[in-house]
Order: C-alpha cells, then structure tokens, then sequence
C-alpha cells in the first residue's frame, strides 16, 4: 500500500490537488448546516422560499459547469478556470452579508455561485491529465482518493463552522468560508502550472454517435437516480427514526455519523481494487447493495436496525460517490473537462431531485412507502446499468460533448 501511495504523490501537482480538494470540502461544510437558519432567520425566508433559493442556485452551477465544461478540453487554461471559479465561491459566500434582498441575492449568489461549481470538477479534470502525462497506472485510485479526501473535509467542515459560529457569529462564518477559498486560489495560481489543452477534432460516424449516447446519457441517468436515492435517505431516515420507530436524537446522530465515518476508508479501498474490480462491476454492485438497504429500512422496527445497516448503506455512497467519477473519466479518457462535469451536473441534480422528490412523497404516501420508491428508483437504475457495456476505449469523443451539450 506504501508503494501504491507513493505512486499517487508521484503524479505531478498531487499533493496540491489534495490540499485543494480538502480545502473545498471544509470550506463548502462549514457554512452547509448553518444556510437555512440564517437565510430563515436573519434574511427572513421561509423554507418554500430557501428551497426555491437552493435549487436556483444549484441549477445556476449545472448550466455552468456545462458551459465551462464544453470548452475546458480545448484551449482554455484550467488553472485560470480553477482561479476564477474559487474567487467566485469567496465572493458568493460574502454576498450573503452584503445582501438582504431576496430577488438582489438570488441573482448574486447564482451568479457567483454557478461559476463557483467549476472549481471541483476542473480539479478532477486537472488531476486526470496529470495522471495520464505521468503514465500512471493508478488513475483509478487517484481520482478515488481525491473524492475520499472531499468526504474528509465534509466531517472536518461542520465542528469547524461550530466553533466559528459560536466565536464570531455569521458574519464569522462567511468571511472564514471566503478566506479558505482565497486561499485555495492563492495556491492554485502560485504552486500550479498552466493546463492548456488543445484537442484535435474526430468525427464520428452516425453509429458511433447512437452508441456513445447510450453510453453516456444512459450512465448519466442512472448516477443521478442513484444520487437521488441518497438524498431522500438523507433527509427521510431522521424522520424514519424519530417519527416511526421512536428512537431518539442520539440514535439519528449514530446513523449518520457510522455512515460518514465508513465511507472515507471504504472508498479508499475500492479505490484500491480499481484494477482488479472494474468500475461498472461496482457499480451494479452497489445498486444490489441499496435494494437490499431500502429493504431493511422499509420494514425495519427498532432503530438498531438501522444503525447495523449503515454499513451497507456506507459501501453504496462510497462506490456511486468515490467510484462515480471514474467511471465517467473511462468513457471519456480524453475529455476529463467534460467527463468531470458531467459526473457532478450528475450529483448536483440528483441531489435536487431527491431533496425535493422525498419530502413530497413523505408528505403525500408516507415515510415508509418513500423506501419503496427508493427500491423501484434503485432497480430502474441497475435495469440501466445492466444494459450497458462500455468499452474500454470510447472513440467519438467531441460527438458526445456535443450531445452532450445540446
């Protein structure tokens, strides 16, 4: 495993990269638990109001990350790109203060927000070329690891923007969120070398565009009902637990922090297995995993159950999340711009859908009926996976960035 790691940090820019990715992590962490008290509170939306604030601004980082993501494997300079898109993250999360209005802030925050979202994937993207100019064998793992360093900062982020906040307050907590990504800009443009790439066009033929768009609109699907999937237990299994089973606050803790403990070294170890298990292996894997979680949740009557099953449910998030994004950087091995963006459009609308899709089914069929659903959204998604036998080399690559934006 020391050889393995030493590997990593011998493709160039690695360590930066991880830095950076941790960084990211921490900075977007520490102010998540906190938005919707403070746009509720102190802005005085209501929560109709901050979910149509959230998806807005989501979609706002979709349609720029595709825009971006169509142009970044041509001429344009990723560490420009990575630069511009964290002042913009600093700058959006400062707006906040700066801003009261509701419609002011939702164009603002969108706006800065939306070429924001550009930061991770072009990271990925850039990590990816490394690898490929370093003539590594461990892309796999790499790519893995940099997504299981994310998951870090994800735990590190809320206890850091606990003390900030019982320090200094929101305004506290916005600034420190902006510095830490000035920061990760500072890096970027002093330690980071420029990345241009100029990618020669192919044409493809008509068959090869029908094959390459099932491979890729159909993986695309799937990743974000699987991601969908996710979200509703996010914010349905606290309910699940409290409203159903009569357990307590403790017992939602436990469940969620067991699964966001076990996904960092599961996903560093299937990261591990990349060239032994191929990555749409795991991934019906994890879609047979899942069938069996919402099973269990379905029909589970005490609150320990759910905990024990957290182990299943941590495998799952650590193959679509750690594993996800390799898979699309197969597909698309010399489009790491465009097969990045479309991995995290991917979660981003996922999330979406599934934030809003659960509550509405929990409202209108149940809490308990919502793990059916999930079942039938899991079954869908394997039926898509199981379909689809992606090659390894996939020619026609502009054919599918072109259809990819269309």
């Amino acid at each position: 495993m020391y050889t393995r790691l030493s590997k990593l940090f011998a493709i160039k820019g690695y360590r930066l990269f991880v830095i950076c990715v941790l960084l990211i992590g921490i900075g977007i962490s520490i102010t998540m638990p906190y938005l919707a008290l403070y746009c509720t509170e102190y802005l005085g939306m209501s929560a109709g109001t901050f979910g149509v604030f959230t998806a807005v601004s989501s979609l706002s980082g979709v349609v720029a990350n595709t825009f971006i993501g169509k142009y970044s494997d041509r001429k344009l300079d990723r560490k420009l790109i990575i630069t511009l898109a964290t002042v913009s993250s600093a700058l959006g999360y400062i707006s906040y203060l700066m801003f009261a209005n509701f419609i002011i802030l939702l164009i603002i925050v969108s706006f800065f927000s939306g070429l924001g979202a550009a930061a991770m994937p072009q990271i990925y993207a850039y990590a990816q070329e490394s690898a490929n100019e370093s003539n590594s064998d461990e892309k796999t793992f790499a790519m893995s690891t940099l997504r299981s360093i994310v998951s870090l900062g994800f735990l590190v982020g809320p206890l850091v923007g606990t003390i900030i906040l019982g320090a200094v307050g929101y305004k506290g907590l916005f600034l420190g969120t902006s510095a830490i990504f000035i920061t990760i800009a500072s890096i970027v443009l002093l330690f980071l070398p420029k990345k241009r790439t100029a990618q020669k066009k192919k044409q493809g033929s008509a068959d090869t565009i029908s094959i390459n768009r099932k491979q890729i609109w159909f993986p695309l699907l799937a990743f974000i009902l699987l991601f969908a999937v996710n979200a509703i237990n996010g914010i349905i299994t606290p309910l699940l637990i409290v409203n159903e089973l009569h357990g307590t606050h403790t017992d939602v803790g436990l469940v969620v922090s067991i699964c966001a403990g076990l996904e960092i070294p599961i996903m560093f170890m299937l990261g591990a297995l990349g060239r032994k298990l191929s990555n749409h292996l795991l991934l019906i894997g994890a879609c047979f995993i899942a069938i069996i979680y919402n099973i269990i949740l379905s029909v589970s009557t005490h609150s320990w159950q759910l905990i024990a099953a957290q182990l299943l449910q941590a495998v799952f998030v650590a193959i679509v999340m750690g594993n996800g994004l390799s898979y699309f950087t197969e597909l698309l091995p010399n489009s790491p711009g465009m097969s990045s963006t479309i991995y995290y459009n991917g979660s981003i609308i996922g999330r979406l859908v599934g934030n809003l899709g659960g509550g509405i089914i929990a409202q209108f069929a149940g809490i308990r009926d919502v793990y059916w659903v999930c079942l039938v959204i899991v079954i869908v998604s394997f039926i898509i996976l199981w379909s689809i036998r992606p090659p390894k080399n996939i020619e026609g690559i502009d054919s599918v960035a072109k259809l990819h934006i269309k």
